[in-house]
């Protein structure tokens, strides 16, 4: 696994989650860590997008020049705790042409968590089969996009912030290269 850099100082906000990525030909992984936290992690399965947790927009075909979210365009809402906080929960939420996927996406996403007094470590595997189009042999660069909200400390977007419509605009994500 890679740390990808983080960019948050630049915007002058404070640094609380890290992250680091993998790839095989069989899937994607992410690995983020959450610390700073003195308040108990809160959840809300049935509202990810208000819960703390972690976001990740996949684009598989890595296109830069396209502003709406087509059919290899992901998003994911993986929240460290679910239900009567136990295990941890990962939900697929549709962007532009991704509704009909969604649900299927999520349900072979494997997702593990260790929640800890001041933060928690949040790991993700992405197999291919719920990554509409993953195929890093003919298509080595992928668009990535990711922020950790948490109710307590706030938003860290890994780029660009709120001020952009990153949520649903695949040319704002980043580019990573799939490299050997």
């Amino acid at each position: 696994m890679h740390q990808l850099p983080s960019l948050t100082g630049l915007d002058g906000q404070a640094e609380f989650a890290a992250w680091r990525l993998g790839w095989h030909e069989q899937g994607f992984a992410i690995d983020v860590i959450v610390t700073g936290k003195t308040q108990p992690v809160r959840c809300e399965p049935l509202s990810p997008a208000n819960s703390s947790g972690v976001h990740v927009w996949l684009d598989t075909r890595g296109t830069q020049n396209v502003h709406r979210a087509t059919r290899f365009c992901h998003r994911f809402a993986l929240l460290p705790v679910g239900r009567h906080k136990q295990q941890p929960l990962v939900t697929a939420l549709p962007i532009g042409a991704t509704r009909e996927a969604a649900e299927h996406s999520a349900a072979a996403v494997r997702v593990v968590s260790k929640v800890h007094d001041g933060g928690y470590r949040l790991r993700a595997w992405f197999p291919a089969e719920s990554l509409t189009g993953y195929d890093p042999e003919s298509h080595a660069r992928l668009g990535f996009y990711g922020t950790v909200i948490d109710v307590e400390l706030g938003t860290q977007a890994l780029t660009v912030g709120s001020e952009f419509p990153y949520e649903s605009d695949p040319s704002l994500w980043q580019t990573l290269e799939l490299v050997r």
